[in-house]
């Protein structure tokens, strides 16, 4: 059923379940999937879809609407100047051709994505030829392709969305044989490959499942008065499928797959969800799922101060200077100038570099926005979930991550219990991040497989030797054990609990760690531990940049003319390792100038009584 306002006072009691003081894992409940309304049919859609175009994210209106913005309104006019001038630079670029990368037609897809979005908004407002010739030379081509790569069907979706948009916006205006190729494109390269062997991914749980029928239904859209029985099939099925993609935002808006791939199925969805609104008068309930206006925060929050992501679960290292236009949409449903980065959108042309490639839908979200709130991000979040994790701040200069979860989720790392923590423009403790995915596959290397002996945890940035966290017995953490979130406290000391038991197998009876933030200044980690028989060494490690000197009871770090004490308050007598990983242990690993491990080993022979208590205060000095 579609969410509407019968339900919210349900959707509140679920959000009393999950008190700030003390936050059950997600595991812990069991949370039913919210369907959507869907009654498409071919009936309904003779019914409701628009007759005329453009329609797909787009109107009449709503054109009219930008042009008017574009000259009353700063930003949305500088925004738009970037968008043509990146309009301008893709007239000098020689048309696409196939071109296959290891397994991936994906650069070219989103190359056309992006070529789409800037010519044509350059086109409808700027009404110049040379823009519509350069769609029409681009749709020709892409179109007359032997397949768009069903084989990586992500591929297929945003070549498809690109595809559709092109003959959407500006189809009226291209010569019929154009839009006829195009559309036979759309089906025998687009949607009939998305039942032929991959009807699967429209049901997935990862950002696939989002891109994926975000293409279908764009593909649907415009095909259907070709064929309106295979475009009535083929939005069912999507709409059917989503909400298994939009299930992972909750309880809060944290994406387990971490802020890139936020960005990613994110943007997706948006698009998908405004062009529902454009073309059938309602999105069905996208919009409004549980968590996934709220994941915003999640977003916004996961840029640290420094402008570098909190880079978890094969994320990036840092934040577009672009503007987040992703951002732009919510800004739109909201009223919430939180969501406008006021800051890059007002930024000169030549700084912007090469914009988002769904940035002609996105302008038309930038367009639309109406300031009617600004609401602060909380100091303390908790985002729990699959991939569960906690973000600590100040608003300025402190910014502490720390996390949950498994290695299985999509795009998980061994890095339960891992942190980061940036203090005054310096990140001090580090997450090694992603690595080049078709570097790795090139060299036949299995980068997918999530098994416990799988190659993926060879690498430094997949496994827990190359994270902030605990290793027991020199060994990999247990792939599929969940550390869930036990508890998060707000209040002047804020803290957050994790049990991490799950992560080491038979190799302790129990470990929980603990992140407690005193002041400003500090951050304060505890593990909580008991022993077993099978316990031989427990190792405390936190990966760092930094230049390190060993001291009395720990160890000083500087970089960038700061400093900051580790201090080994719970074991002062054992000394701070340092193990060099510049260069990484092999040569596939991402290679991170500086890195190093810091290492607190414990014998198990050390611990009285099977139970031991942890603890690392980090300080600035």
């Amino acid at each position: 059923m579609r969410i509407t306002k019968p339900i919210i006072p349900m959707l509140i009691i679920i959000a009393l379940l999950w008190n700030p003081l003390f936050a059950a894992s997600a595991n812990s409940l069991k949370m039913d999937t919210v369907k959507l309304e869907n009654p498409i049919t071919v009936n309904y859609l003779k019914r409701h879809l628009k007759k005329s175009g453009p329609k797909l994210a787009l109107t009449p209106a709503l054109e009219r609407n930008l042009k008017k913005k574009i000259k009353s309104d700063p930003l949305v006019g500088n925004y738009y100047h970037a968008l043509k001038a990146n309009a301008d630079e893709v007239l000098t670029m020689t048309v696409l051709t196939r071109n296959v990368i290891g397994r991936r037609l994906l650069g070219t897809s989103r190359d056309m994505l992006h070529r789409v979005n800037v010519l044509g908004i350059a086109y409808l407002i700027e009404k110049d030829k040379k823009y519509l010739d350069k769609i029409n030379e681009e749709v020709i081509a892409v179109s007359n392709f032997s397949d768009w790569n069903p084989s990586h069907f992500l591929d297929v979706a945003e070549m498809a969305t690109a595809v559709a948009l092109a003959i959407d916006w500006v189809g009226d205006d291209l010569p019929a044989a154009t839009v006829k190729l195009a559309k036979e494109a759309l089906i025998q390269k687009g949607i009939e490959p998305s039942w032929n062997g991959n009807k699967g991914r429209m049901y997935g749980t990862n950002n696939w499942n989002q891109v994926c029928n975000a293409g279908m239904i764009a593909a649907a859209i415009v095909i259907a008065d070709q064929d309106i029985e295979l475009a009535a099939k083929t939005i069912h099925r999507s709409l059917d499928g989503i909400p298994n993609g939009l299930m992972q935002y909750g309880p809060d808006g944290a994406y387990p797959e971490g802020s890139t791939y936020w960005g990613y199925g994110t943007a997706f969805t948006v698009l998908t969800s405004a062009m529902l609104k454009t073309a059938l008068g309602s999105d069905f309930g996208i919009g409004d799922y549980p968590a996934f206006t709220e994941s915003a925060n999640f977003r916004k929050l996961t840029v640290a101060p420094s402008g570098n992501y909190y880079n978890y679960a094969d994320c990036g290292d840092r934040h577009s200077n672009a503007g987040d236009i992703i951002l732009a949409w919510f800004a739109t449903q909201t009223g919430n100038s939180l969501y406008i980065e006021d800051d890059k959108f007002s930024q000169p042309v030549a700084d912007f570099g090469k914009l988002h490639r769904i940035a002609g839908a996105g302008l038309v979200w930038l367009a639309q926005f109406e300031k009617t709130d600004e609401a602060e991000l909380p100091l303390v979040y908790k985002g729990d979930g699959k991939n569960p994790i906690v973000i600590m701040r100040d608003g300025e200069d402190y910014y502490f991550g720390g996390k949950g979860g498994k290695g299985t989720v999509s795009h998980g790392n061994l890095d339960a219990g891992s942190f980061i923590w940036e203090l005054n423009g310096v990140r001090w403790s580090i997450d090694p991040g992603n690595q080049n995915y078709n570097e790795l596959e090139q060299a036949g290397f299995d980068l997918w497989g999530s098994c416990q002996d799988c190659e993926r945890w060879n690498l430094l940035t997949k496994n827990n030797y190359g994270h902030s966290t605990l290793t027991v017995n020199g060994e990999l953490h247990v792939n599929d054990g969940f550390a869930e979130m036990l508890e998060v406290r707000k209040g002047d000391q804020p803290e957050a609990s994790f049990d991490l038991t799950p992560v080491f197998g038979n190799k302790l009876k129990k470990a929980t760690r603990k992140f407690i933030k005193p002041d400003n200044n500090s951050i304060l980690i505890e593990d909580h531990i008991e022993t077993n028989v099978h316990t031989k060494m427990i190792t405390w490690q936190m990966m760092t940049q930094a230049d390190v000197s060993i001291v009395e009871g720990g160890a000083v770090l500087s970089q960038d003319g700061k400093k900051i004490m580790v201090e080994n308050l719970s074991h002062p007598e054992i000394m701070v390792s340092v193990i060099s990983l510049d260069p990484a242990p092999l040569e596939l690993d991402r290679q991170i100038e500086g890195l190093k491990r810091l290492e607190i080993r414990i014998p198990a022979y050390l611990i009285e009584n099977n139970a031991d208590v942890i603890k690392i205060k980090l300080k600035a000095l």
